[in-house]
């Protein structure tokens, strides 16, 4: 090695972000190694590159001793005393052994070390860029598949998305662009690896706020979020500022924020609702497009039980109990939907709202 060397590592120092002592330090001891492994050598050695030449030395490391045992590891007093009058027992002496064609095996060595401590730092890199980005969206095209993955190009990085993290509806193909959210991102012996996902609530979310601007100005909150990927979907928003209609502001102009939404989501059905303090008023949007009579609060066993007209039942508890499931979900309470009829025959009492006032909720 020579003083071109030092000076390449002092560029790599400004291009990579690695600190140029690190890598001759770790050049160093892999030279160790490799002066054991090429020499047969058990002795104690140390390596040293001079920090402006390049120069590689090679140093076998002795303890001084009264009588040596091990000369490979030993020498005595008398011995060190000839190289250095002021040893004593137990110093340490360092003898050059610097084999004659050591500066090829060095060059190698420093060459294999150098590369692999980039291939970490940029790997560092990735993986630091990426995991800021965790719980957050990504766009990438796909590349290809397997069994049970999908790979896709983010650009430095390719990402796994799971089939198990794929939409019903997704059906990709190589070099389809898609947008999918990140959900874990952990540090391998390979690298970063990223895995992505189309089906987790995250991805609606962000979505949301890619596309109202009044969420991305902190004007309107999404409290919460209910998701049956590609199927359907329900999510609670609420407006800081009165004078913004939150669910207005979601589903944009003609209904053009929230179908970019559907669309980016192969026509996902989504319930956009209001968001309320009241538990009952709360249950009642969320079980959207269903009217609802009354609903009567439990709170300690934070449950609901929900009246609807009888033309209503079908639709308040959905296709497969999906609309009640998303909502008990969206909520997070338990809700027993039950129509007039069934309230009347189980002998159930609750305030009879006018017909005007059929949509309102009361609660007990």
């Amino acid at each position: 090695m020579n003083a071109e060397f030092i000076t390449a590592l002092h560029d790599l120092e400004k291009e990579k972000g690695i600190d140029k002592e690190v890598l001759i330090e770790a050049i160093e001891a892999a030279l160790i190694s490799g002066y054991k492994r090429n020499f047969n050598s058990a002795q104690n050695v140390r390596v040293d590159v001079n920090r402006h030449s390049g120069q590689v030395r090679v140093f076998a490391r002795k303890n001084v001793v009264e009588d040596v045992l091990d000369a490979r590891l030993e020498i005595s007093l008398e011995a060190a005393n000839e190289i250095d009058p002021n040893f004593r027992i137990d110093d340490i002496v360092e003898i050059e052994v610097t084999p004659r064609d050591f500066g090829r095996i060095a060059a190698q060595t420093a060459k294999q070390v150098v590369t692999q401590r980039i291939r970490e730092a940029e790997r560092g890199l990735i993986y630091n860029e990426f995991i800021d980005r965790e719980e957050d969206i990504v766009n990438g095209i796909v590349q290809r598949q397997d069994s049970r993955a999908y790979f896709v190009d983010l650009g430095k990085v390719e990402a796994v998305m799971p089939l198990t993290e794929k939409m019903p509806t997704d059906d990709f193909k190589p070099q389809d662009r898609i947008k999918a959210y990140i959900i874990k991102v952990e540090k391998t012996t390979k690298g970063p690896q990223i895995v992505i996902s189309r089906t987790h609530p995250g991805l609606l979310k962000r979505l949301f706020e890619l596309e109202v601007p009044e969420i991305y100005d902190g004007v309107v909150e999404i409290k919460s979020v209910a998701r049956e990927a590609g199927d359907r979907s329900k999510i609670a928003v609420h407006s800081t500022n009165e004078e913004v209609d939150p669910v207005g502001a979601c589903v944009g102009p003609k209904g053009l924020r929230v179908q970019t939404i559907v669309n980016e989501l192969k026509g996902e059905k989504i319930d956009i609702v209001r968001w309320s303090e009241d538990p009952a008023e709360y249950v009642a949007n969320a079980l959207s497009p269903s009217k609802v009579v009354h609903v009567e609060v439990n709170e300690e066993e934070k449950m609901t039980r929900v009246i609807v007209p009888d033309y209503q039942l079908s639709l308040a508890i959905g296709k497969r109990g999906q609309n009640a499931r998303l909502a008990a979900k969206l909520t997070g309470w338990k809700i027993d939907i039950k129509s007039e009829s069934q309230a009347e025959q189980e002998g159930i009492s609750y305030p009879k709202p006018s017909d005007e006032d059929a949509s309102d909720v009361g609660m007990e």
